[in-house]
């Protein structure tokens, strides 16, 4: 985050994400999946130093503090519902949990003879992404890759599905002791007519399984609660492969139309 221009403040368990902009105060203040208890005081501490517009706090559960100090839930964060896997499993057993349609994929994927390739060359990566989705989608820059590679290190996995040579598929891995995330993915046409977007979500799944993950975590399904329509079609692909469903919140905020003010 620091590398993207944020400024991080940590108030005693849980991470601050500041937005500042020049001569202007932070247009947003917010927490990511904070752990309980919440520091509500701390919080209100670091407001009143740095008077932010609006925080947003997206809690793994609701907690009372948010309504005694003003929060009020405004809808869906960046993820509200999500699928994991249980990486502890056998790969069979992880396999035979997959719907008949993800097994059927997964092995006409297979018999298509693409390699899962790591790459480190991330201007390549970047450039097939490019390719594969044209310009109508978003795709990170070049500088958003590598402070993305320099932040999680060799814990940042750049996995390609390659045809001859050729890249047809990719995803980015991200992983912590424990938990390996989906974080993104690209598939060009070609790839999508050899199902290389099941190749890799299978080896990502294995290869995060060895290096000692216990959860493989999609990074977000569509949520019925806060509806988006555009997560449908992945969140039909991702759900495929079976696991467990685990639900947030949501997205709580606190809007200041006057800078905080002492406590009483």
């Amino acid at each position: 985050m620091r590398l993207s221009g944020w400024r991080v403040e940590k108030v005693s368990n849980c991470f601050f994400y500041i937005r500042k902009l020049p001569l202007l105060p932070p247009l947003i203040m917010k927490a990511q999946y904070p752990n309980s208890p919440i520091p509500f005081e701390g919080i209100e501490k670091l407001a009143k130093k740095y008077k932010p517009l609006q925080i947003q706090i997206q809690p793994l559960k609701t907690e009372p503090g948010l309504e005694k100090y003003g929060y009020r839930l405004s809808g869906g964060g960046h993820v509200t519902k999500t699928l994991q896997i249980n990486l502890n499993q056998s790969e069979k057993k992880i396999r035979e949990q997959m719907k008949k349609d993800a097994r059927y994929s997964l092995r006409k994927a297979e018999k298509e003879k693409l390699q899962i390739i790591e790459i480190l060359d991330l201007e390549k990566f970047r450039q097939a992404w490019r390719k594969a989705v044209g310009w109508r989608k978003y795709v990170p820059s070049l500088k958003n890759l590598k402070n993305l590679k320099k932040a999680f290190t060799r814990k940042a996995l750049f996995l390609t599905a390659q045809s001859q040579g050729k890249i047809v598929g990719g995803t980015i891995i991200l992983t912590t002791n424990s938990s390996a995330y989906y974080y993104s993915a690209f598939t060009s046409k070609e790839g999508r007519k050899k199902l290389a977007q099941y190749l890799l979500v299978w080896e990502a799944m294995r290869l995060t399984k060895k290096r000692g993950c216990q959860i493989f975590d999609f990074e977000g399904t569509y949520d019925q609660r806060f509806p988006i329509k555009d997560w449908q079609g992945f969140s039909h692909f991702k759900k495929s492969f079976g696991g467990q469903e685990v639900e947030y919140p949501g997205c709580f905020k606190k809007i200041f139309l006057n800078y905080p003010k002492e406590r009483a």
